[in-house]
């Protein structure tokens, strides 16, 4: 029986040339213990059917229960899922890097569903940023045995069933991930790991509302103030709300006629600053609310699947009329940014209500 490879490396100071080591027998379809935050685990190349043979032989796996993916990067997650649900994002978003694994809709048969984790481990990233093929890591163990810590509790029982041994020190954990299945509505917690059930359930409970204008500096601020303020009336912790506008410019401040009428709201917004729209916000979004038709479109075009999840304000709230857009003020007078207010004002009163 061959011996294997062991790699000592100093987390302070990586040699990428020991990584780059770990990442070729990978793509030549070797099997690499690696370093996690949760426990070591066994990498190997997802599409080299010799190296998921022997994986499947080591962890005695069946045929029909997969691995989990691990990804290096939050972006990498489109090109493995579909029909990921702003739920997913959300949690991507408050876990990810971490002890999260995601049951999701798979890309490559309409009824698969695929695992994936974005592991808080800076060596394991590296790995398999540079391996540039897809890694499923199961923890470094036998079945019926405890999930290994270190390289030195791995190797105990995978020493020479390996190629190569990574040894970067103790998981900073020392549990196994959560599991959530995200291909439910709501989502289920699976299986809980580092990540406790009620941390993972109290994400899943909110709901994110995105108010749209132009440049995020009058309309929408106005509609995100209004309505997190009657939110924080009745104590309503499971909606959260942003704003944010279409243009390209961004950081700018709230107008000084915006600041001025939401004031007598006993509202300050002095420390807002305009952010653009951006598709990982709008993922993430279980409702978003835009001021004109055109704003509504543009969304849809930066991310088609979010069309079922954007509506014109006016017409959320049920307005009725022929023309549900709502004016932009910039540039006009304080009298009209006054009536403009009046508009939204009694629109979020109504969406508060339905929400």
């Amino acid at each position: 029986m061959s011996i294997t490879k062991i790699i000592t490396v100093n987390i302070q100071d990586l040699n990428l040339t020991y990584l780059q080591e770990a990442s070729l027998a990978l793509r030549s379809g070797g099997l690499v213990i690696i370093p996690t935050e949760t426990v070591y685990g066994i990498a190997a190349n997802m599409l080299d059917k010799r190296a998921m043979e022997r994986l499947i032989k080591i962890k005695q796996r069946p045929q029909d229960k997969p691995f989990t993916l691990h990804i290096s990067d939050k972006e990498m997650v489109e090109e493995y899922a579909r029909d990921i649900t702003p739920c997913a994002y959300k949690l991507m978003q408050a876990f990810w890097p971490g002890p999260l694994t995601l049951i999701l809709k798979g890309n490559n048969r309409e009824n698969q569903t695929i695992a994936i984790r974005l592991p808080d481990n800076e060596v394991a990233q590296r790995i398999i940023r540079m391996a540039v093929v897809p890694i499923v890591c199961p923890s470094a163990n036998l079945t019926g045995k405890l999930s290994p810590r270190n390289a030195a509790e791995a190797l105990q029982d995978l020493n020479g069933l390996v190629d190569i041994a990574i040894d970067a020190g103790q998981s900073s954990l020392g549990v196994e991930s959560t599991v959530v299945d995200a291909t439910v509505e709501p989502a289920k917690v699976v299986r809980v790991g580092a990540l406790d059930k009620e941390r993972i359930e109290a994400v899943i409970r909110k709901i994110n509302v995105l108010f749209i204008c132009t440049g995020n500096s009058c309309r929408s601020v106005m509609a995100e103030a209004l309505l997190r303020k009657k939110l924080e009336e009745k104590n309503h912790k499971d909606i959260e709300v942003a704003s944010a506008g279409v243009m390209m410019f961004e950081g700018t401040n709230a107008t000084a006629e915006t600041k001025q009428v939401l004031a007598k709201e006993g509202i300050d917004v002095s420390m807002h600053r305009s952010q653009r729209v951006r598709r990982d916000v709008i993922n993430r979004s279980d409702l978003i609310l835009a001021m004109e038709r055109a704003h509504k479109e543009y969304i849809c075009r930066v991310s088609p699947k979010a069309k079922k999840r954007v509506f014109l304000l006016k017409e959320f709230a049920k307005i009725e009329g022929d023309n549900l857009d709502i004016q932009d003020p910039m540039g006009k007078s304080t009298e009209f940014y006054s009536q403009t207010f009046e508009i939204i004002k009694q629109v979020v009163e109504r969406v508060e209500q339905l929400l």
